[in-house]
């Protein structure tokens, strides 16, 4: 398994290391619910590392990303963060990523760990056809923290001279320095709580992390990420998003921009989509009587199968369990009665309002 530059940390400050990705990535360190609470009560450090970063420069940078990704890229600003998901020409979901527009012509992805050489193959392979782009892949040489919770930003502003104030949802700032580390620091997060990211060297990674737990964020492993993003029904590749789930059957229409952007990969498939109707789409369900793991199946309401769960766990927040699940749309409305089968046995489940979580 590859490593981070924080993995030794983690293995020993008690972190539970399990393979994500392809990484050495600390599961815990000793209680997902508390460090979920610590969270969505105070603030917490996530060692996010393993994601991929790949820079994208050229005089066409910006048109060509635009017909790459579902998103609309050439309307960003400077320094602005935006989330989209690049697709096949079937619709399918290639990933899902945050692109970074660092200059007018140069931009920074950030994708999922795990797609790191397939989303390379990828880009590389369709920027053959444009000339005077420069991509690299800079997703070994950099470190990425996420400071995450209500008292991310009072934290970290005790580490920086920088007007964090400054810096808007989904925007960043390509150099700022907290604890004596430069950075790209940005505010998107993956938890459903305000906060930060901050892309730093390799080398600096641990001067930085240990700064910041030392001034009171507790670090937390992925499985509190996993619990914290599914409260606030944000999807996760291979899971609600993948080859055979498009972005619209995810629930992620507005991040496809079939109205502002007549040519993008996959936009014909994705527009039939949605001009035929859905077969199947993505729902929150709460859960009875137990908990809906990824994979089991789905019982409709006249007992047919059909169904998978995607996405499942008890959540800390809502004290109850949750989970995502692709279901047939006849199966969607809100309100509408289901079952999974659990080890042998059909437990109760019903169609929710998402996000299940949502700050004030």
């Amino acid at each position: 398994m590859k490593q981070t530059p924080l993995t030794h940390w983690h293995a020993a400050h008690g972190g539970k290391l399990v393979e994500f990705g392809g990484y050495s990535m600390p599961i815990d360190y000793g209680s997902i619910v508390e460090e979920h609470e610590a969270v969505r009560n105070a603030v917490g450090i996530f060692d996010v590392s393993h994601m991929g970063e790949f820079d994208v420069t050229g005089s066409r940078a910006a048109e060509f990303l635009d017909q790459l990704v579902t998103n609309q890229v050439t309307t960003m600003a400077v320094h602005q963060a935006l989330y989209t998901p690049m697709c096949d020409e079937e619709g399918g979901t290639v990933d899902d990523l945050l692109i970074y527009r660092l200059e007018d012509q140069h931009f920074m992805l950030v994708v999922n760990a795990a797609n790191i050489d397939k989303d390379w193959t990828w880009i590389t392979a369709h920027a053959k056809d444009w000339a005077q782009l420069t991509l690299a892949n800079h997703s070994d040489q950099i470190a990425l923290l996420a400071i995450q919770g209500p008292k991310a930003f009072e934290l970290l502003q005790g580490l920086t001279a920088f007007d964090l104030a400054t810096v808007a949802y989904y925007h960043f700032e390509p150099s700022v320095t907290i604890a004596g580390v430069t950075g790209i620091l940005s505010r998107t997060g993956y938890t459903g709580e305000d906060g930060f990211e901050f892309y730093v060297a390799g080398d600096d990674a641990e001067r930085a992390w240990e700064a910041i737990v030392a001034r009171g964020a507790r670090p937390i492993g992925l499985g509190a990420r996993d619990t914290l993003r599914l409260e606030a029904r944000l999807p996760l590749y291979g899971h609600e998003l993948s080859a055979s789930i498009s972005p619209l059957a995810a629930g992620l229409g507005p991040f496809v921009r079939l109205k502002e952007k007549t040519q993008f990969i996959g936009r014909e498939s994705l527009a039939r989509q949605k001009a035929e109707g859905l077969d199947s789409k993505v729902v929150g369900l709460q859960i009875f009587g137990g908990i809906a793991r990824t994979g089991y199946e789905v019982i409709g309401p006249d007992g047919s199968t059909g169904g998978i769960i995607t996405s499942g766990s008890y959540a800390p927040t809502l004290k109850t369990a949750i989970a995502l699940a692709l279901v047939p749309v006849e199966w969607a409305k809100v309100g509408t009665r289901l079952g999974v089968k659990v080890r042998g046995r059909q437990i109760a489940a019903e169609v929710i309002k998402t996000p299940f979580y949502k700050r004030a």
